[in-house]
């Protein structure tokens, strides 16, 4: 069976204003209930959320229909991968448990259709971005996420909406030079034997070819929301209007 897998990356839900969120949430829905009868794997490629910090007995509340949508695909037997990004990195049990998402905290290796794929959010792949890794590691870190889960939810959520601002600024201000320096990454992966490398982070969509491989980015839904679709072998992406 030739089966056929949709991605979609960079929506940060919770950045802009209560009536943009709501009609980016509105379309985000849409194609969820698309993706639902058009593929059998949906990869969430990082930053769903602009923030997300879940505590063991609470969640932020907000994107209910985004979250019910999520549950409905994985209900109906499609699988939902979702690689943490650099802006929702906080999880711990609810999208496995009560979604049914499977949760990646690294890059990934994955053949799809015979092909070999490397998918991965891309923070951290840019090699002159030692501020950032040093940086991920502290917020990555297990005993800082656990010490920080004792702050009541309401100061806690504001303070990481306050940090993700800070993480957002830093990287679209940071200057990697005049190359995509995921390029870079990028090939170094397709020399190893990858056809496609697929990832998100630095905002800017695009589509490159490097000797046998493909280097993927597919851009933010905050400038213009699309999705990747592999399928019969080939790569595209899609505006989502």
């Amino acid at each position: 069976m030739n089966e056929s897998y949709l991605f979609i990356s960079d929506i940060h839900l919770g950045l802009q204003s209560k009536e943009l969120e709501n009609l980016k949430e509105r379309l985000l829905v849409k194609f969820l209930n698309f993706a639902q009868n058009n593929c059998t794997d949906l990869f969430i490629v990082g930053d769903l959320f602009d923030y997300w910090f879940e505590y063991k007995r609470v969640y932020q509340k907000g994107f209910f229909r985004t979250l019910t949508a999520l549950q409905d695909i994985t209900e109906s037997g499609i699988k939902l991968h979702y690689l943490i990004g650099n802006h929702d990195f906080m999880h711990r049990n609810f999208f496995k448990d009560e979604i049914g998402a499977i949760m990646y905290e690294k890059p990934i290796s994955i053949s799809l259709n015979g092909k070999m794929f490397f998918i991965g959010h891309g923070d951290g792949m840019v090699k002159n971005d030692l501020g950032y890794k040093i940086l991920k590691s502290v917020l990555r870190n297990k005993g800082v996420q656990e010490f920080y889960s004792w702050i009541h939810p309401d100061i806690g959520v504001s303070i990481a909406s306050s940090t993700s601002k800070t993480s957002r600024d830093y990287t679209s201000q940071k200057d990697y030079g005049e190359e995509d320096g995921l390029f870079e990454a990028a090939r170094i992966k397709i020399d190893e034997g990858y056809d496609y490398v697929l990832l998100g982070h630095l905002h800017r969509r695009c589509y490159l070819n490097y000797k046998n491989g493909v280097y993927v980015n597919l851009g933010s839904w905050l400038d213009e929301p699309c999705y990747g679709i592999f399928k019969d072998n080939k790569f595209e992406i899609v505006d989502w209007k």
